[in-house]
Order: structure tokens, then C-alpha cells, then sequence
């Protein structure tokens, strides 16, 4: 627990006011819950046994007195708290998204979306129960058991040491449940996580379940995974409800001792009846906090399992830094210098050369697993090489700032992503100021400005999740439409026309041409129609260029472009 609250602590300190206040607040319930032990000895020797007419009135004045001290003490408290807690939890929410989008693609690739997601929403949620709900309670019923003890000790220092002794006994049994509480709280998370990627697995192939009728196999593979978590959940409570009755055992003890020997004092007349009801008072309401934290601290194990998966992913390195040199021109020329890369023990590149030029379109072509794909990888520096090195400008691309490589490049991939927001929003991804004029000659050069101005709203209209309003062909358009709006001086097109007839690949291959001719396109295509007026053409094969040249000088002289050219007629 310790390191947890030192992992916090940079963001703690930063609320030294709000922590004075729950401070000030603490004082005040400590007056207030000490006070109202003790007006028990005037109500009882005073206003009952002597019958001091005054007590009539100073009595329920000095009761309304504590109670509204109390009162006071624990809205002020409860606040400050609360808001420490939600501040500093909605901070860490941003700050572990933040962390997770600057990995590396490798890091996202083997972790799945929904245990991203369940580190960000359920145990950063667990977290926010406790910094907020359980460390107000914590800390109130804290001052209340100091306050508590400390008046029973004064009022009478040996009743006091027969009645406490029984609490450090209640140390033990708890901390061996918090440990077996903290193990099945990541079991409990862990599990969570897996519920969260059934889900997020099922609404996001929607379309092959429903194809599939499927309906039933998802649900029992939900199933199994919704009541392992069930489990998991109950064994810990079965668990953790056992504290609450200890401690109230162990109570039970105390207050036991307290009647006979508090009793047996007030018999032989060393302690009025006043000073014993008092007494009593005290010890009770001081046994209910002592309970309260014993349940408490049995919970603390759930957000402490939390933290560390937190901090777990905080902690993590990414193998791909950034450099610090920034790329404030165009990219006008490319390098790979015996570039190899492995993945599971095989090559994925296999100490791949080739030099590229400003204003020069590369294809790539080759089969499936042929390295197609990487290649362009290494230029977004989703993976750094293992052997060799990949120069921009003449210059190692590990030394570029992250950031300044990847403005200078667009990519456009098979796989389309629409942003729920306006059509234009989604052509000026990125941007805060949409420049409605680019947009619409981006939409004009993607062959996208007709249908767009069929919809609604034209390039206002809302974008559905996914883009689900519009059709595969219309997607991939807009798609082409945000990489020409970006303006880069390197354009990758992976499948970027798949899902367009011929004709609107022919018009926008037009477009394109004349758009790119000073820029850097590399483009990975299953249409020969797509490459055949390519610069030159990389046939990729197990990691390796096996052949290079152009359309007509690969026909005459390679047999595998020539069967891949056979297939892609097809």
C-alpha cells in the first residue's frame, strides 16, 4: 500500500488546500464525536441524578451543538475529499489513455482492445471508489477511533486498557483476508477484462454474427467468461463478510468487559454513574468505526489489485523512442539499408535495400505474408528494424521526433476508419479549424464531391459509428479524401481502392496522378490495373524484394510477376 500512495503522491500534494480543509473538517467531527460521549456524564450526574433545573436547557442545546458541529464537519469533509478524489481519478483516466495511444503498435497488437478499455474504465473505477467513497469514510472514522480512544483513556486509563486490548487481536485475521481479498481482486479485474472483450468483439463483428446466425455460439462463449466473473466476485465476498463479524465478536468482548468492570467500579462507588455512561458511550461508538475500517481495509485490496494493473501499463517502456530531431521539410527521399525484421522467429523483411525518390510511385506486390505491409510499417515506425536502418532525407528515421515524421505522411489502408463526426470533421481528421474549401477539393480529387452533396447535409452531415450511413465504396473515397486534405509529401495507399468499381478507380487514379507527381506514393494493390504505371514495381516474397522494375520489365523478365500479374487479371 505504501508504493501505491507514493505512486499518487506527485498528484496528492497538488491539493494542499482542499487537504487543509478535510483537515479542519476532521477536527471538527473529532470535537463532535468526542463531545458527544462526554455529554453523557452532566445528562446522567446533572440533569437525572442531581436534577440541576439549568441542565434542562443546556443539555439538548449543547446536543444540537455537537451534532450540528458534526454535521458540518462531514459535508466539509465529504466535498474536499470527493473532489480530490474525482479530479485526480479524471486525470489518470486521460493520463492512461494517453500513455496507451503512444505505444508502439506492437504493445497494441498484443494487448486486446477490451483489456485496454477495462484498464481505463473498470480499475481506474475501482480506484475512483475508493479516493472518493472509502477514503472520506476511512479517514472520518480514523479522527473518530483517535478522538474515541483517546477520551476513554483519560476518563479512565485501566477500564480503558482491559476494554482496548481486544482490538489489536483483530489485526491479525484481517490482514490474512485482505491478502486473499487483493489475489481474487485481480482474478476479479482480470476476468473483467475478458467479459469486455467478448463484448467489444461481438458489437464489432455485428455483421459476420448476424450473417452467420450466430447468435447463440457468441452468447455461450459470453456466457462462460460472465459466470467465471460471477465466481470470482463471490468468493471474494464470501470472503470479505467475514470481517464485519468478527470484529463486532471481538466488540462484543470489549463492551462485555466494560459492563463488569465498569460496573463493579460504580458498585464500590470509584466511578459515579454519569462518568460510567460516558465511559460506556465512548467504547461503543468507538467499536463501530473500528468495524467500519476493518471492512474498509478488506476493500482497500480491490483498489490496490487496480492500481497495480494501472501502473502496470504506466510502467511500461516503448521499444519504438522517439528521436528529438524534427522533420520541418518535405520527405524527398527514402532509404533501406539492409533492413531485417523478425517476428515469432521468422523474417518479416528479410535485409531489404531500395532507394526512393521524390516524385517517384512504388508498388508493391507480392503474395500474401510476402512483407507488403510491413514495409510500409517501418515508414510509420510501428516497428524499428531489427538489422539495418531506414534513412528519410538521408537521415537515420530513429532520430526524427515521432510526431514530425508522421505529418509528413499519409496512409490510407484497406480497413476504413470513420470517426463519429460531421463527414467534413472526418476529411480534416486531426484538425481543429476545418478549412471547408480544402475539403471540398479533396472530396473533388477522392471522386467523393457528388454523392456527398446527395446527402442531408452535405459535408456537414453526421457520420453514423463506423460510417455505417454510408457504403464501402464511400468510405474508402473519404478515406482518400482525408489523406489528399493532409497535403503529405509521402502518401502510402495499402488496398486503398478495393472496394471501388473500375471506372471510379480509373478517375481517381487520375486525379491522383496528377496530385502526387512531386509527393512519394507507395502502394500496395491485388488490381493490376492499380500498378501497371508505376515508377517501379517491388515483387515481395518471404520478407525479400525477389524482383524490381517496371510493369513491361517484369513481364519479360520475372515468372512470379508474371504469374501475380496472371492472378491479379482475374
Amino acid at each position: 500500500m505504501k508504493e501505491i500512495i507514493k505512486r499518487f503522491w506527485p498528484y496528492i500534494k497538488e491539493y494542499k488546500f482542499h487537504y487543509l480543509m478535510v483537515f479542519f473538517a476532521g477536527l471538527l467531527i473529532i470535537a463532535a464525536t468526542a463531545g458527544n460521549a462526554h455529554i453523557m456524564k452532566p445528562l446522567m450526574d446533572d440533569m437525572f441524578i442531581d436534577k440541576k433545573p439549568e441542565m434542562l436547557y443546556l443539555i439538548p442545546l449543547g446536543l444540537i451543538g455537537i451534532y450540528l458541529t458534526k454535521a458540518v464537519g462531514k459535508y466539509l469533509q465529504t466535498v474536499f475529499m470527493e473532489y480530490i478524489g474525482q479530479s485526480i481519478i479524471t486525470r489518470f483516466r486521460e493520463i492512461l489513455l494517453r500513455k496507451m495511444i503512444s505505444m508502439d503498435m506492437a504493445f497494441l497488437y498484443e494487448n486486446r482492445s477490451g483489456e485496454l478499455i477495462s484498464r481505463i474504465t473498470n480499475d481506474i473505477g475501482r480506484i475512483q471508489f475508493f479516493v472518493s467513497n472509502m477514503l472520506p469514510d476511512m479517514f472520518r472514522d480514523l479522527l473518530a477511533v483517535i478522538a474515541l480512544v483517546g477520551y476513554v483513556i483519560w476518563l479512565n486509563p485501566l477500564l480503558a486498557f482491559y476494554t482496548l486490548v481486544v482490538v489489536p487481536l483483530a489485526i491479525f485475521p484481517i490482514m490474512a483476508i485482505a491478502r486473499r481479498l487483493k489475489k481474487y481482486s485481480h482474478r476479479s479485474q482480470a476476468k473483467n477484462a475478458d467479459v469486455v472483450s467478448r463484448l467489444t468483439e461481438v458489437f464489432n463483428n455485428s455483421e459476420v454474427i448476424k450473417a452467420n446466425a450466430t447468435e447463440d455460439f457468441e452468447l455461450k462463449r459470453f456466457s462462460e467468461h460472465n459466470w467465471q466473473f460471477f465466481k470470482i466476485n463471490m468468493k471474494a465476498i464470501y470472503v470479505g463478510a467475514i470481517v464485519s463479524p468478527i470484529l463486532e465478536m471481538l466488540g462484543v468482548f470489549g463492551l462485555a468487559a466494560v459492563v463488569y468492570i465498569g460496573g463493579s467500579e460504580v458498585y464500590a462507588q470509584k466511578m459515579t454513574v454519569g462518568e460510567f455512561t460516558a465511559f460506556l458511550t465512548a467504547v461503543i461508538l468507538v467499536f463501530e468505526p473500528i468495524r467500519k475500517l476493518g471492512g474498509t481495509y478488506s476493500k482497500i485490496q480491490d483498489a490496490l489489485a487496480a492500481s497495480e494493473r494501472v501502473f502496470e501499463v504506466l510502467d511500461t517502456e516503448p521499444r519504438v523512442k522517439s528521436g528529438t530531431k524534427v522533420l520541418d521539410d518535405d520527405i524527398h527521399s527514402i532509404e533501406f539499408e539492409n533492413v531485417a525484421l523478425l517476428y515469432d522467429g521468422s523474417y518479416a523483411l528479410d535485409h531489404v535495400s531500395i532507394a526512393i525518390r521524390e516524385g517517384q510511385k512504388i508498388a508493391l506486390v507480392g503474395d500474401s505474408g510476402g512483407g507488403k505491409s510491413t514495409f510500409i510499417s517501418m515508414l510509420l515506425r510501428f516497428y524499428d528494424p531489427d538489422e539495418g536502418m531506414v534513412k528519410i532525407n538521408g537521415e537515420d528515421i530513429k532520430n526524427y521526433d515521432l510526431d514530425s515524421i508522421k505529418h509528413h505522411i499519409s496512409f490510407v489502408t484497406q480497413r476504413i476508419y470513420i470517426f463519429q463526426d460531421t463527414l467534413a470533421a472526418n476529411v480534416a481528421y486531426g484538425q481543429e479549424e476545418i478549412d471547408e474549401k480544402r475539403v471540398i477539393e479533396a472530396l473533388k480529387l477522392a471522386d467523393a464531391y457528388d454523392f456527398v452533396m446527395q446527402l442531408d447535409d452535405g459535408i456537414h452531415t453526421m457520420m453514423s459509428e463506423a460510417g455505417t450511413n454510408l457504403s464501402g465504396g464511400q468510405r474508402q473515397r473519404i478515406a482518400i479524401a482525408r489523406a489528399i486534405y493532409k497535403h503529405s509529401s509521402l502518401i502510402l495507399f495499402d488496398e486503398a481502392t478495393s472496394a471501388l468499381d473500375n471506372e471510379s478507380e480509373k478517375r481517381i487514379q487520375a486525379a491522383l496522378d496528377a496530385y502526387t507527381k512531386d509527393k512519394i506514393t507507395i502502394t500496395i494493390a491485388h488490381r493490376l490495373s492499380t500498378i501497371e504505371h508505376a515508377d517501379k514495381i517491388l515483387v515481395m516474397q518471404k520478407g525479400r524484394i525477389v524482383a524490381s522494375g517496371t510493369h513491361a520489365e517484369l513481364l519479360q523478365n520475372s515468372e512470379v510477376y508474371q504469374r501475380l500479374a496472371g492472378e491479379m487479371k482475374k
